[in-house]
């Protein structure tokens, strides 16, 4: 499909983004073998729904991996599973949010979104729970992850591992050594910086950067915005690794 970003590993491995703007979808690809990495918002269900019959001929989505079960990265997966019968992978301590369709919001980690979550649950005990609105239609998952699982039974060359920080559940996926689907571990929105806006526990999520890094990739494809290059992703880990509590 014309103007959608692909990238080729040399095992031959291709990763299509599939869904860009409000949050990022990723499918691995080898063969007539397929699985996506998130699923996006309700919203964008049309533009998914085309890309996905596509570039599978609709079928061969064999594993729908959720980096975490924020509501901007899950809403889709319900009905994902019920067309495609993919199996749906999460990290074990999520797979219960998952299962009631609701994830508690992440902390802030500046000025600005520690206000917003902050109001938002003062509005919540004041009986107007606005935190409604991030729920989302529940799924069982078929995989919880623990700290690794490969991709190779779906035949995939691809690993997923355990990058928590932004959620305690976070994962991310590392297509041939090359590629890492990074979720939101690695934030792609403002030049210059792979630091997220929202983190549940920060020196966490310092050391899965490190992780990442540790797998060799070259290129970080975050959940939001645009990839990030090891030089970025280095700087970053060497901006803030000095700033973890003790």
């Amino acid at each position: 499909m014309k103007n959608m970003k692909k990238w080729i590993t040399n095992g031959k491995n291709t990763v299509h983004q599939v869904l860009s703007g409000r949050s990022n979808a990723f499918l691995i690809s080898k063969g007539n073998t397929h699985v996506l990495v998130d699923t996006g918002r309700t919203s964008s269900w049309k533009k998914l729904n085309q890309k996905l019959d596509s570039l599978t001929d609709g079928n061969g989505l064999k594993a729908i991996v959720l980096t975490h079960t924020h509501f901007d990265h899950v809403e889709n997966a319900a009905s994902l599973k019920a067309k495609y019968h993919a199996k749906i992978i999460v990290q074990r301590s999520e797979a219960e949010h998952l299962m009631k369709g609701n994830t508690p919001l992440p902390q802030g980690t500046n000025l600005l979104t520690k206000y917003l979550v902050n109001s938002l649950e003062m509005l919540k005990w004041g009986g107007k729970n606005l935190v409604s609105r991030y729920n989302y239609r529940s799924v069982d998952p078929d995989i919880e992850v623990d700290e690794t699982f490969c991709l190779n039974e779906f035949g995939i060359d691809a690993c997923i591992i355990h990058t928590a920080g932004h959620s305690p559940g976070s994962l991310s996926v590392v297509v041939d050594g090359e590629v890492a689907l990074a979720g939101d571990t690695v934030f792609g929105v403002f030049r210059g910086s792979v630091f997220p806006p929202f983190a549940d526990d920060v020196d966490v999520l310092i050391e899965s950067w490190d992780t990442l890094l540790k797998t060799g990739s070259k290129i970080f494809l975050p959940g939001h915005g645009v990839e990030k290059s090891r030089k970025e992703l280095q700087n970053g880990y060497n901006k803030y690794k000095n700033l973890k509590k003790d």
